[in-house]
């Protein structure tokens, strides 16, 4: 990844078309393809994401207009080749909930991880039935879907915590041969007590209770909630979208 180390931070008051143009889930992606694998071409990247050259130049230069990419090193000069400016693009949760624009621009980026994640457990499970991943990255592999109950303080100390680790342990394998991209959707999003729906037909009707567990019901089928658990605040990540790193 060529791209600047530090993390862009666009405020939804002063960079609201900046936010808009992100919006765009092929800029999302030409952003992540650029910070996960370097330089490219408006060509290169058409073949990788199945658009037309033209598609993918037009919304290059859409993000070269707004900072995210710029113009790299040409190996010829024949065709612009583009690269990611900053390898974090954040922002304020506070400051885009004040707005509907910003509410809508965070639900937009929330759900591109969301797509981000479901792009990412099919291409693991190709990894690992073709053989491309080893059997040391079996264990260490996992989603999970942890629900403690926590503080407001208690929440952004576990983000913090979970930032500094990644950031300590990325510089500790930076030039570890055995490294691989690691993709890490994480979520902490805090959901109100409320009275539960009642079902409308025997198909709605929830599972019996996991004894595992007094509060969560869970069909026997599923894993023990409690393999890893995580949450990005305000970044989006890879080719498949958001935490711009390489995702957003």
């Amino acid at each position: 990844m060529d791209s600047d180390g530090s993390p862009r931070t666009l405020d939804p008051e002063q960079d609201p078309a900046a936010l808009k143009a992100l919006t765009h889930p092929l800029r999302l992606r030409l952003l992540g393809l650029l910070r996960q694998h370097g330089p490219a071409t408006a060509s290169e990247l058409a073949v990788r994401t199945g658009e037309s050259s033209a598609s993918t130049s037009y919304h290059l230069r859409v993000l070269a207009k707004y900072a995210f990419v710029a113009e790299a090193e040409h190996r010829d000069g024949r065709e612009r080749r583009w690269q990611a400016v900053h390898a974090v693009t954040s922002w304020s949760n506070e400051g885009m909930l004040a707005t509907a624009g910003g509410r809508a621009v965070l639900g937009t980026f929330w759900r591109r991880s969301i797509e981000h994640l479901q792009h990412s457990v099919v291409q693991h499970e190709a990894d690992i039935e073709d053989g491309r991943l080893g059997e040391e990255w079996h264990e260490p592999s996992g989603v999970s879907d942890l629900m403690p109950r926590l503080t407001p303080e208690s929440l952004t100390e576990l983000w913090d915590a979970f930032e500094a680790k990644v950031t300590e342990l990325t510089a500790r394998d930076e030039h570890d041969p055995r490294a691989e991209r690691v993709v890490l959707v994480t979520a902490g999003l805090a959901l109100a007590a409320s009275a539960p729906t009642a079902p409308e037909s025997a198909a709605d009707t929830p599972p019996t209770a996991d004894p595992r567990s007094d509060t969560d019901p869970r069909s026997d089928t599923e894993p023990d909630r409690g393999t890893r658990s995580g949450g990005t605040r305000s970044d989006v990540t890879s080719e498949a979208g958001p935490r711009f790193e390489g995702t957003t």
